[in-house]
């Protein structure tokens, strides 16, 4: 007996990585691929990422595709149903919500690609990227090139001295470095007490 294949199955794949390592590029090219096939395409950013685009994913290379901005995951719900494919970038800026949005799109039958930083600026995994990465079927981990002595570079290393775990930039702000050239900020004191 053959087995019977469900045609409606979806999946979810996560391109996980350091900034300037390509995850954008790459969410761009399965996304452009899938628009070749004419497949039903869905894109989404967070508001907070407006670097580049009010309206379009762009990545640091300059390939752009045209995007949704939203607030909060849940929206992706209500604005992805028609779709068969669904992209979502800078993962990292949305809250764990995320994670159950991703899983139901999926249930659904959809294909969802998600995009973002796996660690932040102090090299700590990025939530929601670690709960995507062990959900997913498919995890592609990115490198860039340490900009430093030209190693594979895995890590964001903050080039200001600000503390908050999110500011929104570019080369302005981070480079790639690998793990013999990153510099981890100093541990807060309060952190070293917890």
């Amino acid at each position: 007996m053959l087995p019977i294949i469900h045609r409606n199955v979806g999946w979810i794949e996560v391109i996980s990585g350091c900034m300037f390592s390509g995850k954008t590029e790459e969410l761009i090219r399965r996304l452009r691929r899938a628009i070749i096939a004419r497949q039903k395409v869905a894109i989404f950013k967070p508001r907070i990422d407006n670097r580049y685009s009010a309206d379009h994913l762009v990545s640091h290379s300059d390939l752009k595709i045209p995007s949704r901005v939203v607030e909060h995951p849940r929206e992706i719900l209500e604005l992805a149903l028609e779709s068969q494919v669904v992209g979502i970038d800078e993962a990292q800026f949305f809250d764990a919500d995320l994670v159950p949005v991703c899983q139901k799109l999926a249930n659904m039958g959809k294909r969802v690609i998600v995009a973002g930083l796996d660690m932040d600026y102090r090299g700590e995994p990025f939530e929601p990227m670690p709960q995507l990465m062990a959900t997913a079927e498919y995890v592609t981990k990115t490198s860039a090139i340490c900009v430093i002595c030209g190693n594979p570079a895995h890590f964001t290393q903050r080039k200001t001295h600000d503390s908050e775990r999110v500011i929104v930039g570019a080369a302005d702000i981070y480079e790639a470095r690998c793990r013999n050239c990153f510099e981890p900020p100093p541990r807060e004191e309060s952190d070293e007490s917890s």
